[in-house]
C-alpha cells in the first residue's frame, strides 16, 4: 500500500502508465493493465482523480476493450473497479461507447450460458447504471433493453443451469432491479424514471420472461427463483398497468393452465425454502399496496369450500381458484398440524386485508369447517387464526430457532393488520372470551420471544382504539381495566418499548429500496446472528417487517399510548343511587332548592375535575415511564401534585372570569339605566325652565299694566274717570290672577307628575345598590338664582 501511494502521488506516473497502453508489444499492455489494476486496488482514490486529470486517459482504457481477449478480460476488470462510486469516470466510459462494447462482449461469449468474462462484463454494467440515472437514459434511448432481455431468455431443451449460468442470471436480474430502482434519492425525476423504465421493461415483455424463471423452470437454483421474484415485486409496484399485466397473466399449457397469481400462491404454501417463501411472498405484498381493486378481486375469490374439499390431499389444489387455495391453506392445520402452511397463507392475507375496510368486513364473515363436523360447528375464520396462534405457542418448544418461532409473529402481524380501524374485527375477537386472556397470558409469557410479546400488545392496545362496542366487559374501559389489573399498565407500555428495540424492528428494511449488491439469502442472515444470543426471533422476520409495517406500528404504539390516556380522562361513568342531597326537602321553596341543587351541582363538578385531573397525571407519568421519552413531545409539570394544582388554579382563574364577565354585564345595564335617568332629568329641568319663563313674562306684563295705572292716576282724571280707571285696575289685576292661577295650576300638575317619577326612579335606583343622593347632587343649582329673584318681585308686586 505504502509503493502503491508513493507511485500514484505523482501525476506523471500515471500517464506513463497510460501511455504504455499504446504500445504494439502485448506483454507491455498487459503487465501495464495489471499494474494499474494492483494500483487501484491499493490507492483507488488517488488513481481515480489522476486518470479524470490525465487528457484521453479513460478513452485508452476503454479501447483496451476491443484489443485481444487477454488484454480485454484486464481491461474489464480494471474498468470495474474503476467505476466503483466514481460517477464522473461512469459518465465518461458511457459518452465513449462503453455499454455498446460490453453488449458486444456478452453477445460474443454466448449471452447467459457465457463463462465469467460475461459477469465480469454484467458487473461493469452494473457500476455505470447503479443510482446513475443519467446513464440509465441513455442506456434506454441508445441500446434499449433488448439486448438486455435477450440474455434472459432460456436455450435448449434442458433448460441446463451450471454455476456460471447462475451467477450470469443473478447479474442479470440485479442490472434489472437496478434500473426499476432509478436514480440516486436525490434526484427529483427519480419516481418518473423508474416508472419509465418499469413500462419500457414491460412492453419488451421482461415479465415473461421473470416468470419463466421463477415459476415455471424447476431447473433454476433458489437464488435464481427468489431473484425473479424480487424482480416481479418491483416490476407491479405502484404501476398500475404493470398490476394489471400479472393479474391476467396465465401460466403452463392446456389443460392445465391456470392464473399466474395461482402458481405464485402454490410455491408460497408448498416451497420447503424460507427463502423462496419470502420472495414470492413479496410479489403479493407489491400487488396489494395501493391497489384497492386487486384486492377486492381477490377477496372476492374467498368463498368457503365444502368439508371435502377443504381435507382434500394438497396436490389436488391444481384446480382451485385462488381463494380456495388460500382458504384451503389456512384450514390445513386443523386437518395435519401443518401450522407453517397456515402460516404463510396469513401472511398472503394479510396483504389483502391491509388498510381496505371493505375487504376485512367480507372475510371477518368467512367461516370455516370443522375438522369433525359432529364436535364441533363452523367457526370464523378470524378464531380459527386465534386458535392457530395459541397451537404454535404449545408445539415450539424449547428451539426458538424452529419454523414455529415465526409462525405466531406472521399469525399476529394479521391480526394486527386485521383489527386496525376495523371495530367489526375487534367485536368479533372479543365475542370469544378466552381470546382476551389469551393474550393477556401471551403477553405476561417471558418465554415467548420479544416480538411475539409486542406484537400482542399491540393487538390488546386495537382492542382500546378501535373499540365501539358499549357492552359491559367488552367496552374499551373494560380492556384497559384488564390491563391495568393482569398485567400492569407500567409492564405493558415497556413490553410495547422493548419491541421496538428488538432485532426485528431495529433491523427492519424499506419496502422497495434496493441494495447496493444482491438480496442476501435468509440463510446467510441466520448465519450472521446466530452467534447473538439475544436474537430469539427467526431472522425471516427481519424481511417480512419491513419499514412500512415498522411505521405502522410504532403510530399504533402512539395512538395507543393517547387512547389509555384519554380513558383514564374520562373514565366510563357507571349509574348509581340518587343522592339525598338531590331530593326537594318538605316544605321547602323552589327558590331554595334550586340554589341548593346548584350548590351541590357546583361541588360535584369540582370533585369530578379533581380526580379527572388525577387520572390525566396518572395516566401521562406511566405512558412516559414506559414509553421513554419518545412518545413525549410536550413539556410536562415535575410531579403529579403540581399538574393538579396547576389545573385548580386555572379552573378557579376561569369561574373568577367568568364572575367578572357577569358583573360587567351588569355594570353596563345599571349605566345604561343611569343614563336614561340623567336624560329624563335633563328634559323636566328644561319643562321646568320654560313654565318659570312663562311667568316671569306674565309677571312683567302685570308690571307695565300697573305702571299705567299709576300714569293715569298722577295725570288728574276726575272722579268719575277715576273710578272707571279704579274699574278697569281691578278687572285687569281679576283678569291677571286668574291666568297667574291657571298657569300655577298646570305647573304645579306637572312637578306633581315628575316628582312622582323622581322617587320611583329614586326607589329602582335604590334596589340597584346606587346612591341616589350622590346622583341627584349638584341637579337644579344652577337654577336657584332665577327663583330667588322671582321670589323677590313677587314680594315687590305684592306691596
Amino acid at each position: 500500500m505504502m509503493n502503491a501511494d508513493l507511485l500514484s502521488r505523482d501525476e506523471q506516473n500515471i500517464s506513463l502508465l497510460l501511455n504504455l497502453l499504446s504500445e504494439d508489444d502485448f506483454y507491455v499492455r498487459y503487465y501495464t493493465l495489471q499494474l494499474l489494476t494492483a494500483l487501484l486496488t491499493n490507492s483507488h482514490v488517488r488513481l481515480q482523480e489522476a486518470i479524470l486529470t490525465i487528457p484521453r486517459g479513460i478513452t485508452r482504457l476503454v479501447d483496451m476493450l476491443m484489443d485481444r481477449e487477454v488484454i480485454r478480460n484486464e481491461a474489464l476488470l480494471l474498468l470495474t473497479y474503476l467505476t466503483r462510486e466514481a460517477e464522473e469516470i461512469q459518465k465518461i466510459l458511457v459518452f465513449e461507447g462503453a455499454f455498446e462494447k460490453i453488449f458486444s462482449i456478452i453477445k460474443e461469449e454466448g449471452g447467459s450460458d457465457g463463462g465469467v468474462v460475461v459477469q465480469d462484463c454484467l458487473e461493469l454494467l452494473n457500476n455505470l447504471i447503479r443510482s446513475n440515472a443519467s446513464n440509465q437514459v441513455l442506456l434506454r434511448e441508445t441500446i434499449g433493453f433488448d439486448s438486455l432481455i435477450s440474455i434472459l431468455k432460456l436455450r435448449g431443451s434442458t433448460y441446463s443451469f451450471s454455476q456460471q449460468k447462475t451467477i450470469n442470471l443473478l447479474c442479470v436480474l440485479e442490472t434489472i432491479r437496478l434500473l426499476m430502482n432509478g436514480g440516486s434519492e436525490a434526484d427529483p425525476a427519480k419516481q418518473s424514471e423508474k416508472s419509465t423504465n418499469k413500462t419500457v421493461l414491460a412492453q419488451r415483455k421482461v415479465l415473461d420472461h421473470l416468470l419463466m424463471l421463477g415459476v415455471e423452470s424447476q431447473w433454476a437454483s433458489v437464488a435464481v427463483r427468489c431473484a425473479a421474484f424480487r424482480c416481479i415485486g418491483d416490476l407491479i409496484y405502484g404501476h398500475r398497468q404493470n398490476l394489471d399485466a400479472l393479474a391476467s397473466k396465465f401460466l403452463g399449457d392446456e389443460p392445465q393452465v391456470e392464473p399466474a397469481l395461482n402458481s405464485i400462491l402454490r410455491i408460497i404454501l408448498r416451497t420447503s425454502s424460507t427463502q423462496e417463501f419470502v420472495a414470492a411472498d413479496y410479489v403479493f405484498k407489491s400487488f396489494c399496496e395501493e391497489n384497492t381493486d386487486g384486492q377486492k378481486v381477490l377477496a372476492s375469490t374467498l368463498i368457503p369450500q365444502p368439508l371435502s374439499l377443504t381435507h382434500a390431499p394438497f396436490e389436488e389444489d391444481v384446480n382451485m381458484s385462488f381463494g380456495s387455495m388460500l382458504l384451503h391453506g389456512l384450514a390445513l392445520s386443523e386437518h395435519d398440524g401443518d401450522l407453517e402452511t397456515s402460516c404463510r397463507a396469513a401472511s398472503v392475507l394479510s396483504y389483502i386485508l391491509k388498510d381496505n375496510i371493505q375487504c376485512k368486513e367480507k372475510v371477518l364473515k368467512i367461516e370455516i369447517e370443522s375438522p369433525t363436523p359432529s364436535l364441533g360447528t363452523p367457526e370464523p375464520l378470524l378464531h380459527r387464526m386465534v386458535k392457530y396462534l395459541a397451537l404454535a405457542f404449545s408445539k415450539k418448544g424449547k428451539d426458538v430457532k424452529s419454523t414455529n418461532s415465526y409462525v405466531q409473529p406472521i399469525i399476529l402481524k394479521l391480526l394486527v393488520t386485521w383489527l386496525s380501524d376495523c371495530p367489526n374485527a375487534v367485536h368479533s375477537f372479543l365475542a370469544s372470551r378466552p381470546h382476551l386472556t389469551y393474550l393477556i397470558e401471551l403477553i405476561s409469557n417471558n418465554d415467548t420471544t420479544v416480538c411475539v410479546r409486542g406484537l400482542a400488545a399491540v393487538l390488546l392496545g386495537e382492542c382500546v382504539i378501535f373499540n365501539k362496542s358499549i357492552e359491559s366487559g367488552k367496552d374499551a374501559f373494560s380492556i384497559v381495566d384488564a390491563i391495568s389489573q393482569k398485567i400492569g399498565l407500567t409492564s405493558y407500555f415497556q413490553t410495547l418499548e422493548e419491541m421496538q428495540k428488538s432485532f426485528v424492528f431495529s433491523s427492519a428494511k424499506p419496502a422497495t429500496k434496493m441494495n447496493d449488491n444482491s438480496v442476501p439469502d435468509v440463510e446467510d442472515i441466520e448465519d450472521d446472528v446466530a452467534s447473538d444470543p439475544k436474537n430469539e426471533d427467526h431472522p425471516m422476520l427481519a424481511e417480512m417487517f419491513d419499514s412500512q409495517f415498522v411505521n405502522f406500528i410504532k403510530n399504533l404504539e402512539t395512538s395507543i399510548r393517547d387512547g389509555v390516556v384519554n380513558l383514564y380522562s374520562h373514565p366510563k361513568s357507571d349509574v348509581s343511587v340518587i343522592p339525598a342531597e338531590l331530593e326537594q326537602r318538605k316544605d321547602e321553596a323552589d327558590v331554595d332548592y334550586i340554589k341548593r341543587l346548584k350548590l351541590f351541582l357546583e361541588k360535584q363538578c369540582s370533585e369530578i375535575q379533581d380526580l379527572l385531573n388525577r387520572n390525566t397525571v396518572l395516566a401521562e407519568d406511566l405512558a412516559k415511564t414506559g414509553g421513554g421519552n419518545s412518545s413525549q413531545t410536550e413539556p410536562r409539570p415535575n410531579s403529579g401534585s403540581e399538574r393538579v394544582q396547576i389545573e385548580k388554579l386555572k379552573r378557579n382563574l376561569l369561574e373568577a372570569s367568568q364572575r367578572v364577565d357577569m358583573l360587567k354585564n351588569d355594570n353596563s345595564k345599571l349605566e345604561n339605566e343611569v343614563s336614561s335617568y340623567k336624560t329624563l332629568s335633563a328634559k323636566i329641568e328644561n319643562d321646568l325652565k320654560s313654565l318659570s319663563d312663562a311667568y316671569n313674562s306674565l309677571e312683567q306684563a302685570n308690571y307695565h299694566l300697573e305702571n299705567e295705572v299709576k300714569a293715569l292716576k298722577n295725570g288728574g282724571s276726575t272722579m268719575g274717570s277715576g273710578l272707571n280707571i279704579e274699574a278697569i285696575k281691578a278687572e285687569a289685576r281679576e283678569e291677571a290672577q286668574k291666568e297667574s292661577e291657571a298657569e300655577l295650576g298646570d305647573l304645579l300638575v306637572c312637578l306633581g307628575q315628575e316628582q312622582s317619577k323622581v322617587e320611583k326612579l329614586s326607589a329602582r335606583l335604590m334596589e340597584l345598590g346606587e346612591d341616589v343622593d350622590a346622583l341627584l347632587e349638584g341637579i337644579g343649582d344652577d337654577m336657584g338664582a332665577p327663583d330667588d329673584d322671582d321670589d323677590d318681585e313677587d314680594e315687590d308686586n305684592e306691596k
